[in-house]
């Protein structure tokens, strides 16, 4: 086996192992992946303040942990959406920058 197909078939069978794991539901996703940006990072703070401050079990843990990773991934995807947006904008802005104020611009 190539190291490239040995590598996508690890891949492959952490991401089996991590659905096989996990403690969120297909309702608690939904609802993560349906929280606006403000909902999330205020929740993703509160897991992490869980896990800073201990006294959870093994299971208490790992559940706070994963609803982390959850948390982050759905605030950091709106921001990317959010960030790719302003970029398009800006790009707009610059190619109708270069010709503002000219002849051009009032030809069409």
């Amino acid at each position: 086996m190539s190291e490239k197909e040995n590598k996508n078939s690890e891949s492959a069978n952490s991401a089996e192992s991590a659905d096989f794991a996990s403690t969120l539901t297909k309702e608690e996703r939904a609802a993560i992946e349906a929280m606006p940006y403000e909902e999330a990072r205020e929740k993703l703070v509160q897991a992490v303040q869980a896990l800073e401050a201990g006294g959870l079990t093994l299971d208490q843990s790992m559940r706070q942990w994963e609803i982390g990773e959850a948390l982050a991934k759905r605030a950091q995807g709106l921001l990317a959406a959010v960030r790719a947006k302003l970029d398009a904008a800006q790009a707009e802005q610059s190619a109708t920058a270069a010709t503002a104020g000219t002849q051009s611009n009032l030809e069409s």
